[in-house]
């Protein structure tokens, strides 16, 4: 995957493949497009600010669906999706928090590795203010792309020869980090 995102970095299909993936990340989808990001990004450093924005774009409008499945579809596809991932306990405690902290969980799961889908279904369940929900989602999201771009725009061609000596090694490590956010999220609950 890796050796065909740097392939394709600069054809006009692994952008819409990575806007895809950061769109489904934030509703259903249990993969981040920091898998995507990161090699577009090491292919084509001048890509990185735009990569950002539209994996930010692409990751508040997944947010809003994954409220409206929280609003309007969860006793049928949103509990589905809680149960998938095995956060019911965690979900609960995300409900009651949502009614004091609410934009500032937002922000702050949004820039974690914890499932961001689950912070947005969880919005929508809570009747969460959809105004104060879209604000706090661009804010996490835009940090969040907006660092590791920064981050891979600056420090990329060095990180690049190290990734790719222990491509395993990242993948593993990036795995391990999902599997952590997953983790988190259930130990929470």
């Amino acid at each position: 995957m890796y050796d065909w995102c740097l392939e394709t970095a600069n054809t006009k299909h692994a952008k819409y493949i990575m806007y895809m993936v950061s769109f489904a990340e934030s509703s259903f989808f249990p993969l981040p497009p920091d898998l995507m990001l990161v090699p577009m990004i090491l292919a084509n450093r001048l890509l990185a600010w735009r990569l950002a924005f539209w994996a930010t774009i692409s990751s508040v409008a997944g947010g809003m669906l994954g409220y409206a499945i929280g609003f309007y579809l969860f006793a049928s596809f949103g509990q589905w999706i809680i149960d998938t991932y095995h956060m019911q306990g965690t979900f609960e405690r995300f409900q009651v928090d949502f009614q004091n902290y609410g934009f500032w969980i937002i922000v702050l799961k949004g820039l974690t590795p914890i499932p961001y889908k689950l912070v947005t279904i969880a919005s929508g369940v809570a009747k969460f203010d959809l105004m104060q929900f879209f604000t706090a989602s661009i804010i996490a999201r835009a940090f969040r792309f907006y660092l590791l771009s920064a981050l891979l725009y600056f420090f990329g061609p060095i990180a690049k020869k190290y990734i790719e000596k222990y491509l395993t090694l990242a993948l593993l490590v990036s795995l391990a980090i999902i599997l952590v956010g997953f983790a988190i999220v259930k130990c929470i609950g």
